[in-house]
């Protein structure tokens, strides 16, 4: 399976901006659906956003919707979590994952074959 390598991330104030970056290495990235998810303290992991394959299908989770948006280049190897207007509510540690099948990343992420390192994002009000 693909390792992937998270970066970005950090402390930004309600309102802010930040993009989070996945790279991956080992077999081809295209091969592979992408998901980001978070956890913060004291809650479940969560699907955030997804995006199948090729990039023709996407999900953002109803309360990042119109704010966050998932992306891809395949060519660089590297999906992409932009973050824009982000509230106290978004705080937590986000991952990215990649699985050959995408009704694992959107199903039943406990199956998912690769996962980023986490990155804690923390947005102060």
């Amino acid at each position: 399976q693909v390792q992937l390598v998270q970066s970005g991330g950090g402390v930004v104030q309600a309102g802010g901006s930040l993009r989070l970056s996945c790279a991956a290495s080992g077999p081809t990235f295209s091969g592979y659906a992408l998901g980001w998810f978070r956890q913060a303290p004291g809650k479940v992991r969560e699907l955030v956003a997804s995006m199948t394959q090729s990039g023709g299908s996407t999900y953002h989770k109803d309360s990042v919707q119109g704010r966050f948006t998932i992306s891809r280049d395949n060519a660089k190897n590297t999906g992409y979590l932009q973050m824009n207007s982000l509230k106290p509510e978004d705080t937590a540690i986000y991952y990215c994952a990649a699985d050959t099948r995408y009704g694992t990343i959107f199903g039943d992420p406990r199956f998912v074959s690769s996962w980023g390192q986490g990155t804690q994002v923390t947005v102060s009000s």
